[in-house]
């Protein structure tokens, strides 16, 4: 078959789909803007579009999320008319709709199947919109029409879909009902013999100094360190962390842009800006133990999960982060968020410990308690990653069931949920 991907940072969530595919003997092709010029990516040739306008001035402040998405429709239909008028027909589509994209391929392709990578649908009762007070401190009417206009560009989409793919319950199932029957939930799929236990882990900071599995390193993972992953939360706890825990080492990764919720003061980055509102409590000999170590390759990424004792992982009700499931899978001992998306992953008590979001000293007394007692950290872990194994394993569970999806896809009659 001829499969086309859809993706502004491809392969993004198709990383492993797509060379299958490849493998398998099907023709791949991806529109993408993260290449410049044609090119090859495992066997998928790569075709770039080009974002030809920006943004106009004067756009109603509702609607600026989806012009921009709608200049990104535009630019890959334009594409994709050329690649038409060349003689290419794709039997299946696979997209992710996140930017726009895809809203009009269908006018390109009618015939072709449509699969969607649907990541989350924006809700706005109260535990969505204004699940952190602090940095939405009124909800007001006019709050909840900007967000449910954010869906406009969902509900373009939604109808050209012939099938969707989620990658958990809870994103799945902030979709509205009539569109639920058609997403299968499938997770992307961790590398479990990849991301493994390593006992003789080492691990080296910036300064020299080398960790192993037997230091007392406390770990926290964001893209970006920002407040929709709690890096608010765990900043304040810091403070009483380190205290309490005077050998400690605290490693945090993140960059400082934003990628999801409010922004930052003008000038400023969240990540200083809770540097600086609990420094103050931090005497100079803690705040050495502290390592800000941005972004780092994925190779370091997966030693820094091995070479922790505990990993603390915060959410709002939100898209739930790979780097999750990659700590279960390193069988890493984890203090995470009662939040609807972690309960789907981590059961308290037996392959993680949760605790509300915002109680920081609910936080640091579990995070300390797992660093007294080694037996109780051990079996979190070893439950952690049988769970990860048994229902997210890349080769033998999410992969297969992809390829199944596709197959699936296949077989349907092009533009069902249309007509």
């Amino acid at each position: 078959m001829k499969i086309l991907f859809i993706h502004q940072n491809f392969p993004g969530q198709f990383k492993h789909l797509a060379p299958a595919l490849v493998a398998s003997g099907h023709d791949c092709l991806a529109l993408t803007l993260r290449v410049k010029e044609p090119g090859t990516w495992n066997g998928v040739r790569l075709i770039p579009y080009k974002i030809q306008r920006r943004s106009g001035q004067g756009v109603h402040p509702w609607l600026a999320d989806t012009e921009t998405k709608v200049i990104r429709g535009e630019a890959c239909y334009r594409v994709a008319r050329a690649l038409r008028d060349r003689g290419y027909r794709p039997d299946i589509i696979v997209a992710h709709p996140g930017w726009g994209e895809a809203m009009f391929l269908r006018d390109v392709w009618p015939d072709a199947r449509i699969g969607l990578y649907c990541e989350l649908y924006h809700l706005t009762d109260r535990d969505h919109l204004g699940f952190d007070p602090e940095f939405i401190p009124q909800v007001d009417e006019a709050e909840h029409l900007r967000i449910r206009l954010k869906n406009l560009n969902n509900l373009i989409h939604l109808p050209l879909c012939d099938m969707g793919i989620s990658p958990t319950r809870f994103q799945a199932g902030t979709y509205p009902a009539a569109y639920r029957d058609r997403i299968s939930v499938i997770h992307d799929g961790i590398d479990t013999d990849h991301v493994r236990p390593d006992p003789y882990v080492r691990f080296d900071l910036p300064d020299g100094r080398v960790l192993t599995r037997n230091d007392e390193v406390i770990t926290f993972v964001n893209r970006n360190l920002e407040p929709y992953r709690g890096y608010h939360i765990f900043m304040r706890a810091l403070p009483a962390l380190l205290k309490n825990r005077p050998d400690a080492r605290v490693l945090i990764i993140g960059g400082d842009e934003v990628s999801y919720g409010a922004k930052p003061p003008k000038g400023q980055t969240w990540k200083q800006v809770f540097i600086d509102e609990v420094r103050a409590s931090i005497p100079d000999a803690d705040w050495q133990r502290v390592h800000f170590l941005g972004r780092i390759p994925y190779e370091r990424f997966v030693l820094l999960l091995q070479v922790t004792r505990v990993h603390v992982y915060l959410t709002y009700p939100f898209v739930l982060s790979w780097s999750l499931f990659e700590a279960m899978s390193a069988g890493a001992a984890i203090v995470a968020s009662d939040t609807g998306p972690v309960r789907e992953a981590i059961t308290h008590g037996q392959t993680g410990m949760l605790v509300d979001f915002f109680d920081g000293v609910a936080l640091v007394e579990q995070v300390c308690a797992l660093l007294e007692d080694a037996g109780l950290r051990d079996g979190l872990g070893q439950a952690a990653r049988a769970h990860v194994q048994a229902g997210y394993d890349l080769r033998n569970i999410c992969l297969p069931q992809q390829l199944d999806w596709i197959d699936k896809l296949a077989a349907t009659k092009a533009g069902v949920m249309e007509g």
